[in-house]
């Protein structure tokens, strides 16, 4: 039951970020095609960049529990490295009932007005010629948050069970 719990949360992040991947291309594509339009035909489009910093967005936001499963996030881990396996999933386990839940479950709850402020007013952006999206570009921080969740309570769960297997490993 625990396996296919951290199995399926990690599956909606395996696929989730490898979809939010492509966004890196789209990206990298469309700066080009700003760079050609602006220096080539000398034409700007205030919708192409902001379409640019939407698709970073989505990358960073939606990316986030992708980065996380793997274990590629930004660590300070000058102990950690030379830690056993099962130093490492307590770490991994304090660090995630007391840091990420924490942190993640409040700025959800802090982003809520947020967006929702948003969504009243469906919010455009304020330069002339922007994108309409606002309210759905803020709508990521929520989903980042719930994603971020979903994979942190299965990493708990995973590292729950690399001590579990290790205790019952030892006492055999």
């Amino acid at each position: 039951m625990l396996n296919k719990l951290v199995s399926s949360a990690e599956t909606i992040s395996h696929y989730l970020g490898k979809c939010v991947a492509w966004l890196t291309l789209a990206m990298m594509l469309l700066t080009c095609l700003i760079v050609l339009l602006r220096y080539g035909f000398d034409i700007g489009s205030i919708a192409l960049q902001e379409s640019v910093l939407y698709l970073h967005a989505m990358v960073f936001m939606l990316g986030a529990a992708y980065t996380f499963k793997d274990d590629e996030h930004v660590r300070v881990d000058v102990f950690y490295r030379e830690f056993s396996a099962t130093k490492k999933a307590w770490v991994n386990i304090i660090g995630g009932i007391f840091f990420l839940l924490p942190f993640t479950l409040y700025t959800a709850y802090l982003s809520l007005d947020y967006v929702s402020a948003a969504w009243r007013v469906l919010e455009t952006s304020p330069e002339p010629g922007g994108l309409p999206f606002v309210y759905l570009l803020k709508t990521l921080i929520p989903i980042m948050m719930v994603t971020l969740i979903i994979q942190g309570v299965a990493d708990i769960l995973k590292n729950i069970g690399v001590i579990t297997a290790k205790n019952a490993k030892g006492q055999n």
